[in-house]
């Protein structure tokens, strides 16, 4: 496979809304020790790529300045200590950024197969998701079978996600959504019960089931004492992102008679081992999921790589379901 020198790629030219992404031709990544050169076809478009524009929240010091936390395509280059992948593999991998270009370095380890029969562009809906989702609800929040789990904004990406892996792990699944037409996605994709919390009381709903064993959370703000009062005695909540603040006063005398936990992660900033071992249970439990018919991305809409504002103003509407994914170089 012939590597350019120059590539065209998304930029951030300055914090602010959507408009300020930009197409310009930037140079081709050159892999490093362990790391693989990834021909993109498809990245996927996630909420943090658009606080990442908004000045919210910055890439790691040595990650690539350009948006993007997850892609598809064939491997381009490899780097030296390189051994599973080949010229020419499919892939879908987790990034850490770089995604809205032509071409994507990432860890070889964070790259996994494209599942048998699935297209390019489903996969690249993957692994931002099933990473979050995989790895802050069984890792960290242990979840098992016949445990309840509510999982908020259940149309969202990490949304779609979590029902049908929760589902597919044989918990009685809960979610939130903001309306009726929503909620009726939520019960197709697994969900016992959708709460339409617009109209409805999702800590009065929960209590009366006898309360969720885990919350998967990224609103925050108000949410974080009606989570409290949502949950089962030992139940746990898993904070992933704060959409309406991350400041609240609680009182931690209910945390402590109900012995309830409160934990919490962000994928981005985790080590490249950290990564490489979610990545390994990803690929031994939620492959097996997408085998057997058991997970499906949900993909709300797609847009060519010039387009990108487009995108961005799309997944910051509270119109989209599932996610949405940029056409970068598609299945050629």
């Amino acid at each position: 496979m012939t590597v350019p020198d120059a590539m065209l790629a998304i930029e951030i030219t300055q914090p602010g809304p959507p408009d300020v992404l930009a197409p310009a031709s930037v140079p081709v990544p050159v892999p490093k020790h362990g790391q693989i050169l990834i021909k993109v076809a498809y990245a996927g478009v996630n909420r943090p790529d658009a606080l990442q524009r908004a000045g919210a929240y910055n890439p790691p010091a040595n990650a690539s300045p350009l948006p993007g936390l997850e892609c598809s395509g064939h491997v381009a280059a490899i780097g030296p200590g390189v051994t599973r992948w080949a010229v020419g593999d499919p892939v879908c991998a987790l990034l850490p950024g770089g995604g809205y270009a032509e071409y994507a370095l990432t860890a070889a380890d964070h790259a996994l197969p494209i599942p048998a029969g699935m297209s390019l562009r489903d996969a690249a809906c993957l692994p931002e998701t099933c990473f979050t989702v995989w790895s802050n609800i069984v890792m960290r929040g242990g979840l098992k079978a016949g445990e309840r789990f509510l999982v908020h904004g259940g149309t969202s990406g990490i949304g779609t996600t979590a029902i049908q892996i929760a589902r597919a792990l044989g918990a009685r699944v809960f979610t939130t959504a903001s309306s009726d037409k929503k909620c009726a996605v939520c019960m197709d994709l697994g969900a016992e019960k959708a709460i339409n919390y617009n109209e409805q009381d999702f800590a009065a709903e929960m209590k009366a089931v006898g309360g969720a064993d885990l919350i998967l959370d990224m609103v925050g703000g108000s949410y974080m004492s009606r989570n409290i009062r949502s949950l089962a005695d030992d139940g746990r909540l898993v904070q992933i992102a704060f959409l309406t603040g991350p400041k609240v006063e609680l009182n931690f005398a209910e945390v402590m008679m109900r012995r309830l936990t409160i934990t919490g992660s962000t994928l981005r900033p985790q080590s490249d081992l950290a990564k490489a071992r979610i990545a390994a249970q990803v690929e031994q439990h939620v492959w097996p999921m997408i085998a057997r018919g058991a997970l499906k991305p949900v993909i709300d809409s797609e847009y060519p790589l010039a387009e990108t504002p487009a995108a961005h103003w799309r997944i910051e509407t509270p119109g989209h379901i599932g996610k949405i994914v940029l056409k970068v170089q598609g299945d050629g």
